[in-house]
């Protein structure tokens, strides 16, 4: 009789744990809300507008400069590194141990001068996680600058750099991003009218 009871309970513990990783996957796999873009255009008649041409290294250092000086990184680390394409380095916590994960991503200039990147390729140690996964965890793990939305589902992340916070209200509008030719020109918009 004792030995029908033990058995019982043993069914029950397995049951209880496919449930709960039957749970744990659907929510995994449920995409994050996801913002609209923005499609305003920065008013320029009280703004004074600087065009900037620079390159690839000078804008890795100010990136992962910002990211340092303004805490984004959190408690999981990462750094933005611009090559042929844009790559972002950090670590996934996988119970006990930090797996190296690696995401690249293909630059697009919006006509309102906001970026989108597109993920090429992902790398998370040997496993073989969904995109949309991979970038959920981030959305939700990692402190994003103001304006930077990730979109799983889209498999893509959104930088609004009129949405971004930056000193004495400048804003910014992409002009090229063109990685392979290190081509990198922007305009800066400094207001007059404060």
């Amino acid at each position: 009789m004792k030995d029908n009871k033990w058995k019982k309970l043993f069914f029950l513990l397995i049951g209880i744990l496919a449930a709960l990783f039957i749970l744990l996957l659907i929510l995994i796999n449920i995409p994050a809300e996801e913002e609209e873009y923005v499609q305003d255009y920065i008013k320029t008649e009280n703004y004074v507008p600087f065009k900037i041409q620079t390159d690839k290294q000078d804008l890795n250092q100010l990136i992962n400069h910002y990211l340092e000086k303004e805490g984004l990184t959190g408690a999981i680390d990462y750094k933005v590194l611009l090559n042929e394409e844009v790559e972002l380095y950090g670590l996934i916590p996988v119970f006990s141990q930090d797996i190296q994960l690696k995401l690249t991503f293909e630059p697009q200039v919006l006509e309102n001068g906001d970026l989108v990147l597109q993920q090429k390729s992902i790398s998370v140690g040997q496993l073989q996680l969904p995109v949309s996964y991979v970038l959920n965890f981030i959305a939700k793990n990692y402190t994003l600058p103001k304006g930077v939305s990730i979109h799983p589902s889209e498999e893509r992340i959104y930088v609004s750099l009129q949405n971004m916070k930056l000193k004495s209200e400048v804003k910014i509008k992409m002009d090229t991003f063109d990685l392979k030719k290190d081509d990198i020109q922007f305009t800066l918009f400094v207001p007059i009218n404060q």
